[in-house]
């Protein structure tokens, strides 16, 4: 099957049918860290995109041309930069539609602030998202530690720099 390009997704407002749709999902080892607590607790706490204000103003849906929900995306805020954040639906990772997920994202962050740099921060032992965004245009700009609740863990931050041989969006 032929991977869909960028334009089979849309990026559209998160609702709060699809944070309840998101916080059903579960993951695999070692993937699992991404799993978010169920929605009465997000709800309860205000957590992230339960918190209807900052949903608006930095979560987005990503959907295919039918509707469906593919996935998430923050786009946060930072002086001068949006830094990505997203996620893609369990069952659809690893099966070749990540890099038009994830230029998809980046192309509607740009679109959004266009004077903005476009980051993401991944974790270095993640190769298979690493390698993603690779693909899609992003650049390995710097390597650090930060505190995480499992403890130090390493990022890599990349910059989407896509280039003449990135295919267009």
């Amino acid at each position: 099957m032929l991977a869909p390009s960028a334009s089979v997704f849309h990026v559209v407002p998160l609702t709060e049918a699809h944070c309840q749709d998101i916080c059903t999902w579960s993951y695999p080892t070692p993937y699992d860290i991404y799993n978010w607590h169920p929605w009465e607790i997000m709800l309860a706490g205000q957590d992230e995109f339960a918190d209807e204000r900052l949903r608006d103003e930095q979560y987005r849906a990503v959907v295919n041309e039918e509707g469906g929900l593919w996935g998430f995306a923050q786009l946060f805020p930072i002086a001068g930069v949006t830094r990505i954040g997203l996620g893609m639906r369990p069952d659809l990772c690893g099966q070749g539609h990540g890099v038009a997920f994830v230029r998809a994202i980046a192309a509607e962050a740009k679109r959004s602030k266009p004077s903005n740099e476009i980051d993401l921060e991944v974790l270095a032992w993640n190769i298979r998202a690493y390698r993603t965004y690779q693909q899609a245009g992003f650049v390995q700009t710097d390597t650090y530690t930060k505190k995480t609740p499992t403890g130090l863990t390493t990022f890599y931050c990349m910059v989407w720099k896509p280039h003449r041989n990135t295919p267009p969006l």
